[in-house]
């Protein structure tokens, strides 16, 4: 199989979705791989790193989508690259599409195979391509949100950690999962006050258990979350339902509730945000105010960190790329029962539940599908 790694075209995506070391476990198994000129340079692989593993680099986007069989990227196409991608043609990358009805409308016209890296699932339910960048997004949650508490960012003048004789900031995560682990994980070693708030009472006896003494634990319910916004500093978002919008659960009306310059990372603004108030922001611009809180709600965290996060990506993503490209014909993939989690779009059909009842279209089982 041909297999396609354009340059990533979305406002400060750093990464690319294959290392030259991918490029090389690949081509040993008998597929081609075309890169972008250039695709790897801002996370420290040079053009020729990767012709040196074997890949062949090509001068445009255009000739990627023109000659591959399978494009795989890190983020959703961008509006020109919709217009290139060909009927029958596979796409790898996170989509998020329940977040976005015009990517979801403009990928069904394609009458291409959109597989979506964030639905890809094991039979225990954990999501083995959305862990490393959910790992990334968690840790950067909390720094990005101690550097914009900083008076000079606007926000309150705290401390994260506080010091002797002065109380640390109070962070609190929504969402036990991922996410909200490596959050707590990295606010609690600063030294603040965290809380983790989730509707799983034996994901919150899990995290009672291994975090650290300045780690509590809530029930996620409208009358906590209020409680808690009153002494919050930093909340950070971390809700996900696989391929589904997430919850709003903070209205505007309770942002009232924090204090002026308190600040908000909402980390499932890919899946339209668990805060009423989110709107995709992005690393040029990444914050914007509502009721005198500061929001930041970057769709591609992780892009600011390219080297880490193109490692840690295609670590994990790799053997089902390799995978796919094994494939004789897409239909193989009802054989494969986590990389059929995974199709969200097949030829014109939306097979993801959560993606359908998003934006009320007809929904097709996947297994229907590929017959």
């Amino acid at each position: 199989m041909i297999i396609g790694v354009p340059r990533e075209i979305k406002s400060n995506e750093n990464r690319v979705s294959m290392t030259p070391m991918g490029v090389e476990f690949v081509a040993r198994k008998g597929h081609a791989v075309l890169v972008e000129r250039d695709a790897g340079v801002q996370s420290g692989f040079s053009n020729h790193m990767y012709e040196s593993y074997g890949a062949e680099i090509v001068e445009s986007a255009a000739e990627i989508f023109g000659r591959a069989e399978m494009v795989v990227k890190v983020k959703e196409p961008q509006a020109s690259e919709l217009d290139m991608i060909r009927q029958d043609q596979i796409v790898f990358t996170y989509f998020h599409f329940a977040a976005s009805e015009e990517l979801t409308r403009g990928f069904i016209n394609t009458g291409a195979v959109g597989i979506a890296y964030e639905t890809v699932m094991l039979e225990d339910k954990t999501l083995p391509l959305l862990v490393p960048m959910s790992e990334v997004a968690g840790r950067m949650a909390v720094q990005e949100g101690a550097k914009y508490l900083e008076r000079r960012m606007g926000g309150k003048g705290i401390l994260l950690g506080g010091v002797p004789g002065v109380e640390p900031a109070v962070v609190a995560i929504i969402g036990g999962g991922v996410v909200g682990t490596n959050a707590a994980k990295i606010a609690a070693g600063l030294g603040a006050k965290v809380y983790v708030l989730d509707v799983d009472i034996e994901r919150l006896r899990y995290l009672d258990d291994v975090m650290p003494k300045n780690v509590f634990t809530m029930y996620s319910n409208q009358h906590n979350i209020r409680k808690m916004l009153r002494n919050t500093d930093l909340l950070i978002g971390a809700v996900l339902i696989p391929g589904s919008k997430a919850p709003r659960l903070v209205t505007r009306e309770m942002l009232k509730l924090m204090g002026k310059g308190s600040v908000i990372v909402d980390v499932a603004v890919d899946q339209g945000g668990c805060i009423e108030t989110v709107r995709p922001t992005t690393h040029e611009d990444p914050i914007f105010e509502v009721e005198g809180v500061i929001h930041y709600c970057v769709t591609n965290m992780p892009g600011a960190v390219p080297n880490t996060s193109t490692i840690a990506l295609t670590n994990a993503t790799l053997p089902y790329v390799a995978h796919v490209a094994d494939l004789k014909n897409t239909h193989e993939i009802k054989h494969h029962p986590e990389l059929r989690w995974g199709v969200n779009i097949y030829k014109g059909k939306v097979t993801h539940q959560g993606v359908a009842e998003a934006f009320e279209m007809e929904y097709v089982p996947v297994e229907e599908a590929l017959v």
